[in-house]
């Protein structure tokens, strides 16, 4: 008999999570992923979108900008039922895509404030981290792989990559935070 049981993006029952020195790294598979483009004729939805280069929370739900007029939204507690559609009802009208099982989040917390994230970026994205503060969000890389990092607070960061490069992604994230120790 075949165990159907789910398992996280980085194919365990429970979410992998490591701490290193000052950094923690945790894998959050409970947050549900949704895209979210207007039309031309879309009234605005009942949730704030943030301009190019930023973040916005709203009553739970956090948008970040991927393109003019499109956002990614994340819905935490949502990535076993349709994010989607729940995502629609705060934006009728709205092109709303689902996009929770192609991608993995890892969340990275320092215990010694900004100083340990911020070496962390140094040698994992090529940023101008002057311009990267709390509240911005930015395409880019680590290593070889297409990642959209959240700086969610001057000690802790958020890294969407692709669910099937979950493991590619992890261990980079890993080796870099393992070689600030």
């Amino acid at each position: 008999m075949t165990d159907l049981s789910p398992l996280c993006a980085l194919g365990a029952p429970a979410p992998r999570r490591v701490s290193l020195g000052a950094l923690t790294l945790a894998e959050t598979p409970d947050c549900g992923l949704a895209s979210l483009a207007l039309r031309w004729d879309t009234p605005p939805p009942s949730l704030a979108l943030p301009e190019p280069g930023r973040w916005q929370e709203t009553d739970g739900l956090t948008a970040f900008w991927t393109g003019p007029g499109q956002w990614l939204v994340e819905i935490p507690g949502c990535a076993e039922v349709d994010a989607a559609a729940r995502l629609a009802e705060r934006a009728p009208g709205a092109s709303v895509t689902e996009q929770t099982d192609g991608w993995v989040l890892v969340e990275i917390t320092s215990t010694a404030g900004a100083a340990p994230v911020e070496r962390f970026l140094e040698r994992a994205v090529n940023l101008d981290l002057t311009r990267f503060a709390p509240g911005h969000a930015t395409r880019s890389t680590v290593e070889h792989l297409g990642v959209y990092l959240l700086r969610r607070a001057e000690d802790r960061l958020g890294i969407w990559g692709m669910r099937s490069a979950a493991e590619s992604l992890w261990h980079a994230l890993e080796t870099i935070a393992g070689r600030l120790e």
